[in-house]
């Protein structure tokens, strides 16, 4: 996984995952960039609430930093 950085308005940085499309954040740091573009990314992940009538299957994913 890549992590792309670029200068944001007023100071932040802004982080996006590059492979994956929609997963951008923000922070007053580098760091603080990386942690929430990850948090994105975990929520973009996150399965949508079950339906209880829909057929399921579920992965467990791990990202490490």
């Amino acid at each position: 996984m890549t992590i792309l950085f670029e200068p944001g308005e007023d100071g932040w940085v802004v982080a996006q995952v590059k492979e994956v499309p929609g997963a951008v954040s923000q922070g007053r740091t580098r760091e603080e960039a990386r942690e929430n573009v990850l948090d994105a990314l975990r929520l973009m992940l996150s399965p949508e609430p079950e339906d209880a009538d829909a057929e399921s299957e579920s992965v467990e994913l791990t990202l490490t930093s």
